[in-house]
């Protein structure tokens, strides 16, 4: 954790000379999110009944996007006794347990705000399972209608680069998705600065080393996240896919 490309070969090298121990490299595997982009008002009722007490809760929310960065908020607007206080922890867990894994391609789901509006329960049958329950299947039942979105993440890239190099240099960022921020010219070379998908960064340093004949020297750190562009997304929904078909 924490290590770039080059950190990591160095350590994989270590291991075969010093200890002899052959490893089996995989590719990078990057972090990606999801998130939603519509407000879904929606309805949904856990019923069971199999002898004895049964189990009931229903509720009526809204899912919708938060703000960028707040997070999973949950809040409730329910007057009176619809849906007793007691039960708005269980409904708050049961999603938050849910957007641990979205419906695209089971990345943790980021900036969504759930509003419990109403409800009822029942005066047996009701409990903080039952409510927890409901809360899960509204939560399958709706995300998928509220315009679900992969979310990829971005670094902070600072690369310094001879004054010879600077134009293939930023061809380079650009090929890479990436958006140039600054260029800061100084005695040696220019320093320029960028936002890169972090996808796009995978061996990056041996890239830079070829275009300017070793001088290259980068550093990255995690930004923040963004929508992908469709062409990614569906490559990401795709291999996700395929990775729980071979589980």
């Amino acid at each position: 954790k924490g290590m770039g490309e080059l950190h990591l070969d160095i350590k994989v090298d270590i291991l075969k000379r010093t200890y002899g121990v052959e490893l089996d490299v995989g590719k990078p595997q990057v972090a990606y999110r999801e998130t939603i982009t519509k407000l879904i008002e929606d309805s949904y009722t856990h019923k069971k009944q199999s002898g004895g007490s049964g189990q009931f809760g229903k509720i009526d929310y809204t899912i919708e996007p938060s703000e960028q960065n707040a997070g999973y908020v949950f809040e409730s607007k329910v007057v009176g006794g619809n849906v007793p206080k007691e039960f708005f922890p269980a409904i708050e867990k049961g999603f938050k347990v849910m957007l641990q894994e979205g419906v695209l391609a089971g990345y943790p789901v980021l900036d969504v705000k759930i509003t419990l509006q109403d409800g009822a329960f029942h005066a047996v049958d009701s409990s903080a399972i039952a409510f927890e329950l409901a809360a899960k299947g509204a939560y399958r039942q709706s995300m998928s209608k509220a315009g679900p979105q992969i979310l990829e993440p971005v670094m902070n890239v600072d690369v310094y680069t001879p004054d010879d190099h600077v134009g293939d240099v930023i061809g380079d960022l650009n090929r890479r998705r990436g958006m140039i921020k600054s260029q800061e010219a100084g005695s040696t070379g220019v320093r320029i600065k960028a936002d890169v998908p972090l996808s796009e960064m995978f061996g990056y340093i041996g890239h830079l080393r070829t275009m300017t004949s070793g001088r290259g020297q980068f550093s990255m750190e995690f930004a923040h996240y963004s929508p992908c562009p469709n062409s990614v997304a569906e490559v990401v929904i795709a291999e996700a896919k395929e990775r729980k078909a071979n589980k």
